[in-house]
């Protein structure tokens, strides 16, 4: 299981105070995991860099739903003008661009066809178990903890570097130009945490909704943990 600490505040934190618990409860990221390490250190074969980008597609595929979700019980408009964009970003505007695109570009220069990808005949039972429970979080629970479950991106701006000199150092089979995902998530994750950061400072003002936001972010965060454990066994040390 995910490393993280788990547990109701006591009483209402300042917004300051408030942020340095969420950041706490992030520290013991998903980049820990044994497979995560076994990537970025280059210790992964070619199968298992084809089994993580074919897993992760489905995650991939899944963030514009999940945000979706959030807009359509949102009741804030400026939230909603700013929060549009991350769909945006996965979708792209035209046919070619957007994060999904460029994650189909990694999975053929790693040595697969876009058609196994998109039709998930690589996909995990408990990667797909894990993503679809995400969606329905967001689609079920109340927006502001939607919106606090996406605040794993807070350190996604490091570990998206760190996985890009990885890749870059370590798999030079696969073409560096096509590491665009990567690349792009360097500069929209900031803007991204920065904004749902601004957001639950400003909303989670009471224990019950702080305490409701960390269980949110220990969600998301088992939820890439689970992913990263069925991938590991999946295809790990082989």
């Amino acid at each position: 299981m995910a490393p993280l600490a788990r547990g109701a505040v006591t009483q209402a934190l300042t917004p300051d105070e408030f942020e340095e618990a969420l950041r706490e409860h992030v520290k013991d990221y998903h980049h820990l995991h044994p497979f995560h390490r076994r990537m970025n250190t280059g210790q992964c074969s070619p199968e298992e860099i084809r089994g993580w980008v074919a897993n992760r597609f489905y995650y991939q595929v899944n963030i514009p739903r999940k945000d979706a979700a959030i807009l359509s019980t949102c009741p804030d408009r400026e939230i909603r003008r700013r929060w549009v964009q991350r769909i945006i970003d996965h979708d792209g505007t035209t046919e070619g661009t957007g994060g999904i695109e460029a994650w189909l570009r990694l999975a053929e220069a790693v040595g697969l066809t876009r058609a196994e990808v998109e039709d998930a005949r690589h996909l995990l039972p408990g990667v797909r178990f894990a993503v679809d429970a995400y969606v329905n979080f967001t689609r079920t629970r109340p927006w502001l903890e939607a919106v606090a479950s996406s605040l794993t991106e807070l350190f996604a701006p490091d570990l998206m570097a760190e996985r890009l000199a990885a890749f870059e150092r370590h798999y030079t089979w696969i073409d560096p130009k096509e590491l665009s995902y990567f690349r792009s998530r360097i500069t929209q994750a900031p803007r991204d945490s920065e904004h749902g950061l601004e957001v639950v400072r400003r909303h989670c003002v009471t224990q019950e909704t702080q305490t409701a936001a960390l269980s949110a972010l220990s969600f998301k965060c088992d939820v890439l943990w689970s992913m990263l454990d069925a991938i590991d066994q999946a295809y790990g040390n082989r």
